[in-house]
């Protein structure tokens, strides 16, 4: 799995980082773990429910040759200790010492360059448009998923496909609230439009 700080959070938090005095500013928020626990449960399993179905047709693999109900109890176990560990791999992030930024309390600051992450004045933590890979609108807030890490080079194929394939996905989460009005919002997606992390809308606004 990706560590938050191999996803381009530099480590930390920095000391006088600026942005455009045209930046978009924020009111302060912050990320609650049990909501980003809530939130990336949701995505793991909405990609993932199809490999819970490998360890159950494993556990009943031995009923082609003998029939026994065991061989449905172990399909359910295997299925269930699959679940766990694919859910603690998720829960566990949030303890992570290297995720402690991204639950600070903070506001944003977002311009064409940059995007960053401002706990007070002289400390804040610089992400680059490139270390966002997607994004999401949701009903409440935007969702900006950052980039896994480049894997080494002499990295053995099957454990590129487990990292890609068992990646935990982690994000910053920006609740519309924290918007200091309409216009900032209008402002901020149209700029996610631009940076191709969001669908092109007609007539988007400009920065």
């Amino acid at each position: 799995m990706n560590q938050p700080n191999q996803r381009g959070s530099g480590g930390g938090f920095r000391q006088s980082q600026q942005a455009s005095p045209l930046a978009i500013r924020t009111k302060k928020t912050q990320f609650d773990t049990n909501t980003y626990t809530r939130l990336a449960l949701a995505d793991v399993w909405r990609k993932d429910w199809v490999y819970a179905l490998v360890p159950f047709a494993l556990g009943l693999l031995p009923a082609i040759f003998v029939h026994s109900w065991w061989w449905l109890g172990l399909a359910v176990v295997l299925t269930v200790l699959f679940a766990l560990l694919r859910s603690a791999q998720v829960t566990g992030v949030a303890q992570m010492e290297q995720s402690k930024p991204l639950f600070e309390r903070m506001n944003f600051e977002m311009d064409q360059k940059q995007l960053l992450l401002r706990v007070g004045p002289e400390k804040a933590m610089q992400l680059t448009w490139d270390m966002i890979g997607r994004a999401r609108r949701d009903a409440d807030a935007y969702r900006l998923y950052l980039k896994p890490g480049a894997p080494p080079a002499d990295t053995a194929p099957w454990r590129l496909w487990l990292a890609r394939t068992f990646d935990v996905p982690v994000f910053l989460h920006l609740p519309l609230r924290i918007f200091n009005s309409p216009n900032d919002q209008k402002l901020f997606e149209a700029l996610l439009r631009r940076k191709n992390l969001l669908p092109a809308e007609a007539g988007a606004a400009t920065v």
